[in-house]
């Protein structure tokens, strides 16, 4: 159960799908409740395999390329601290890649659920590697289970917010989805800080 806790808590802090609502509700507030829901399932499907794929294989990746798991959870931790700090200063699309330019040909897409709402909005690269350094702890078999558990549930959450969009962003309003994303941008800040505290206390005692 503290694995699942974990991960999916770390996850939902760092992919933020809160703070994707009014990019959601922007980019669909031409389609009918039916084309949103379809959005929302197939965003939720495209991240879910997103994150399992970067669970199973991302290990082989860093092999091929020579790279350290402790060079891995530095440089997470500091995308992750980075994400969180956009997150408090209001500047989680930009700082995802979601530009003007990008969101304007995002309108004229009949598929927008892969790019940008899967990737680069919410399967970044802070997840991906929060999720390759988190195998190299726990890859017995109870904990990949437990593990693939919880990135369902995750994908699973983020269906439900997306699919409810339209309705959060009319009884949150503007104001109280910022200040949801800044408490999550205040936990995701924590999380990659302590990413690098343990790779730094890693390096210090030679592990």
């Amino acid at each position: 159960m503290e694995v699942f806790v974990y991960l999916f808590a770390a996850l939902f802090s760092v992919l933020n799908p809160i703070g994707t609502v009014p990019i959601f509700v922007g980019l669909t507030q031409d389609y009918t409740k039916k084309e949103r829901s379809k959005v929302s399932l197939w965003t939720a499907f495209n991240v879910f395999i997103i994150l399992l794929v970067s669970f199973f294989i991302g290990q082989y990746v860093l092999s091929f390329f020579g790279i350290t798991i402790t060079a891995l959870r530095i440089a997470g931790g500091i995308i992750i601290a980075s994400s969180g700090f956009s997150l408090l200063n209001g500047k989680f699309s930009k700082n995802k890649g979601i530009d003007k330019k990008t969101e304007e040909d995002a309108h004229n897409r009949n598929d927008i659920a892969l790019t940008p709402l899967a990737m680069p909005m919410l399967a970044g690269p802070g997840s991906i590697s929060l999720l390759i350094a988190y195998y190299q702890d726990h890859h017995s078999t109870n904990e990949i289970i437990i593990s693939t558990l919880a990135i369902f549930v995750v994908a699973f959450a983020i269906y439900f917010v997306l699919r409810s969009a339209h309705y959060l962003a009319k009884i949150l309003g503007a104001s109280g989805i910022v200040a949801i994303s800044r408490i999550i941008g205040f936990l995701t800040i924590a999380i990659g800080i302590q990413y690098i505290i343990s790779s730094v206390l890693s390096i210090v005692r030679g592990v």
